[in-house]
């Protein structure tokens, strides 16, 4: 199966709140916010902000991820951004592999009823192509090192190294960091 990967802008605003948004807009859900904002400002924006944040994201140059779609319908969601924007910048878990001005993936996360086609897959490339498209010289991931044990699908967010692996990425690094009881590593696609 193949899927059409897409930044995620201001145009595809109401997919990328399908994908991120809650059933309840006063409900103060991640928008995929906890780890592209710093912890106050992360604590701040509640209910409606959230949305009113991602949907200024969605209309700067750099698109905040990316979008799956499979036909017309959005089925995946990556978040891709300069680790220098992000928290990431100052992690004292995940570390510095060298002063390359790398990109961070760090969220993918595939609609229900859709798992198990691919999309993650597709996600993952898409994003780094996108990072390459805006001049990235490598992209990181922080998934965990699961060695084929299952992930509870609410840390599979992080993704797994396999994921990574099959699209390119290899291992750089060990972390302090753990996601659902795993250990997370530093995983990056050379870009150059």
């Amino acid at each position: 199966m193949t899927f059409d990967v897409l930044p995620a802008t201001a145009d595809r605003f109401d997919d990328v709140a399908t994908m991120l948004g809650p059933k309840n807009p006063a409900a103060n859900v991640c928008w995929c916010l906890s780890h592209r904002l710093d912890s106050r400002t992360n604590r701040e924006l509640v209910g409606p902000a959230r949305r009113e944040h991602v949907r200024m994201l969605c209309e700067r140059d750099v698109a905040p991820g990316v979008l799956a779609y499979e036909d017309d319908t959005v089925v995946g969601w990556a978040a891709v951004a300069p680790r220098s924007e992000l928290p990431f910048a100052k992690s004292r878990k995940i570390p510095h592999v060298d002063d390359l001005p790398v990109w961070s993936l760090w969220c993918v996360k595939v609609r229900p009823g859709h798992r198990g086609k691919g999309v993650a897959h597709a996600l993952v490339r898409g994003a780094a192509e996108y990072a390459a498209s805006k001049g990235a010289p490598a992209v990181e991931g922080y998934p965990v090192e699961n060695q084929g044990q299952k992930v509870d699908l609410t840390m599979a967010y992080v993704g797994t190294r396999s994921l990574f692996e099959a699209a390119g990425f290899i291992k750089a690094a060990d972390t302090d960091a753990v996601s659902g009881g795993f250990p997370r590593v530093v995983m990056r696609r050379s870009l150059g």
